[in-house]
């Protein structure tokens, strides 16, 4: 009976854990309390059983070595599957990612639906499921996108070289500013500078970082920021270099090759 209550009270839906975080602060994931759940009720159930066997007189030493050999062929003909087991508790204790981050891996890349200690699912951008083992995942360099504090912008503009230096300089001035009092834009770092003479044109470098890292609102911040862009370009009547090529051809006097044809003949 004691048995079957310590059973029934190490269950993953039992208030035990809870009451241990609040009490002890000990902050169990929620990941691992079906591993803990399991492991109790795996030595509570075979305690009990020995502990019967004794009072039944029946000798479990003979029992536990059989089990410790057994063990030992289990472990290496499931080799395969305790790497798997171990890589996902090395995942869940040093928690890389958590469920709903958004990661990236050479093998995956998408939003963690769930973690086991076999495998992990992850939901890609298409919507399809992709189950990786956790040993592979475990040996693999993770880039976890939800952890970032913000979100960089870079990008270049180009713009004719007709274009007077100081139009250039009051278009970096003006977007600077307002880079530097933008609500959603980072103030740590921002770049906007003449970077490079290119073949067609002067490129201007703009390199900062959003307040937000969420995909959809970092997308609205962009855009606010192009556009506006383009009104000053427009404003300043500063044009943007395209990809073109000027042919520049020299006058000189038309030569007919029929006519000298027919010189030619005249003298013969």
């Amino acid at each position: 009976m004691i048995g079957w209550g310590l059973f029934n009270l190490s269950s993953s839906s039992s208030t035990l854990f809870s009451k241990i975080n609040e009490k002890y602060n000990m902050k169990i994931d929620n990941i691992l309390i079906p591993l803990f759940s399991r492991a109790l009720r795996f030595i509570i159930v075979a305690i009990s059983i020995s502990v019967i066997a004794q009072e039944f007189g029946y000798d479990i030493n003979g029992f536990v070595a059989g089990l410790g050999i057994g063990g030992l062929a289990f472990a290496l003909a499931a080799k395969d599957a305790l790497a798997n087991m171990f890589g996902g508790i090395i995942i869940i204790t040093e928690k890389p990612f958590t469920i709903g981050d958004w990661i990236l891996t050479p093998s995956v890349e998408g939003t963690v639906e769930d973690i086991s200690f076999r495998s992990t699912k992850i939901r890609t951008f298409p919507q399809a499921v992709v189950t990786v083992p956790n040993a592979t995942l475990s040996n693999e360099a993770i880039t976890n996108w939800s952890k970032m504090g913000k979100r960089q912008i870079t990008f270049t503009l180009r713009v004719t070289y007709d274009t007077p230096r100081e139009k250039i300089e009051k278009v970096i001035s003006e977007v600077e500013e307002l880079l530097r009092s933008h609500r959603d834009i980072h103030q740590e770092t921002i770049f906007v500078n003449v970077d490079a003479y290119k073949e067609n044109g002067v490129e201007l470098f703009l390199y900062f970082f959003t307040k937000t890292t969420d995909w959809g609102k970092y997308l609205k911040v962009k855009e606010e920021i192009n556009l506006f862009i383009l009104d000053l370009l427009e404003m300043e009547q500063v044009t943007l270099a395209l990809p073109t090529r000027k042919l520049v051809m020299e006058e000189s006097a038309y030569i007919n090759p029929i006519a000298i044809e027919r010189k030619q003949e005249v003298r013969t």
